[in-house]
């Protein structure tokens, strides 16, 4: 019998996916890992509310979610001083950004990223047909000044930033992306990405009218709110973007626990504002254990520091081999120059503490 035929786009694009999971990982160790420190995740864990909330709601699990996500989205745009038609909920930011790929690009039209940036997004984009732009970052930032060049150049339907930055945990000020979207070209789209922004100084967050149809910002509750495993993400943009996603969307894809997971967490401000804390001794300690070792702790404005190894990527790629072989999971960026460093999310203090016996020994065995 003849196997089934692949569209001709599909049959260009390779098998990989963009991560390389740390289950994948032990797997194939035959072990389970002494520190998880590569994901992003937060070893804070979730609020106790929402827990509790999703204890509740599981004696209903029976029941699908409500597809249209009405509670949580009337919740978000009271917290963002919105109208629930300028909020769009999905599973994750991965799943957002690619039902927006499908909604805006098409075979051939351009995209503006940096290289190096968010791996996902570039993932969407080719399985869509899109063509990428990419400008290298400028030093440890993404460029907007070189992003709005390329954008305006090849014509991008969309145009993809972070803010604060994975990878490399930096950021812009709000003033900075505020005059980037006053200079965005016709017809582009700029996606912003704030996965990070609850964990980001004051003056990071721009001002911009919920109604402004050529941003869409992108939120999560997977990095500061501890839920990366729930999977509730959200978008804030214009009425027209944001009801058309109900066109490609999957409607049960939030189910009723992590609709009722999201809801707690986001009415748990309290809890919220012990993780802001937690994450400043973290990122402080982070950076003593990679300055004690020789290496550069970057300015972090995420849950996770950058750690400049000295050398090139293939030093750091050692230096990240021995950390593994000795139980800590942590990652690294994918492209020179940025692949000179390491990235370790923050932990608790086992976590921390296994983190800070291994280093040295990781270099030394380098």
């Amino acid at each position: 019998m003849k196997a089934p035929a692949f569209t001709a786009l599909a049959a260009t694009l390779p098998a990989t996916v963009p991560f390389t999971g740390p289950e994948a990982l032990e797997r194939q160790m035959g072990r389970g890992f002494t520190a998880r420190l590569g994901a992003n995740e937060s070893l804070f864990g979730p609020s106790p509310k929402a827990v509790a909330a999703m204890q509740r709601a599981a004696t209903e699990v029976w029941k699908y979610g409500d597809p249209e996500n009405c509670d949580l989205k009337h919740a978000l745009a009271a917290h963002h001083g919105t109208r629930p038609e300028n909020i769009v909920v999905g599973e994750g930011i991965d799943a957002l950004l690619g039902y927006l790929v499908r909604l805006i690009v098409g075979p051939g039209d351009a995209v503006a990223t940096s290289l190096g940036a968010y791996p996902t997004f570039n993932f969407h984009v080719a399985g869509y047909g899109g063509v990428l732009h990419r400008v290298p970052y400028k030093g440890d930032h993404e460029d907007p000044e070189a992003l709005l060049a390329l954008a305006a150049s090849t014509g991008a339907t969309l145009l993809y930033l972070a803010n604060p930055d994975n990878p490399m945990g930096s950021h812009h000020p709000a003033a900075t992306l505020e005059a980037m979207i006053a200079s965005l070209p016709e017809p582009t789209l700029l996606v912003l990405d704030e996965a990070y922004i609850d964990l980001a100084p004051p003056g990071t967050e721009p001002r911009v009218d919920p109604d402004t149809p050529n941003v869409i910002r992108l939120r999560t509750f997977s990095k500061a709110h501890g839920m990366a495993g729930l999977r509730v993400g959200y978008a804030i943009t214009a009425a027209p973007l944001a009801q058309a996603f109900d066109k490609v969307r999957n409607h049960f894809a939030v189910g009723r626990i992590a609709q009722a997971g999201a809801l707690a967490a986001l009415a748990d401000q309290s809890y919220l504002g012990e993780v802001r804390a937690k994450t400043l001794v973290g990122r402080a300690e982070l950076g003593r254990i990679a300055r004690d070792n020789g290496l550069v702790p970057l300015p972090s404005a995420t849950n996770f520091v950058t750690m400049g190894c000295g050398r090139d990527g293939d030093y750091a790629r050692r230096v990240l081999a021995e950390l593994i072989a000795r139980g800590i999971f942590v990652r690294m960026p994918g492209v020179a120059p940025l692949d000179r460093c390491i990235r370790v999310s923050l932990g608790d203090a086992a976590s921390m503490q296994a983190f800070a016996q291994a280093l040295p020994e990781a270099l030394k065995a380098v």
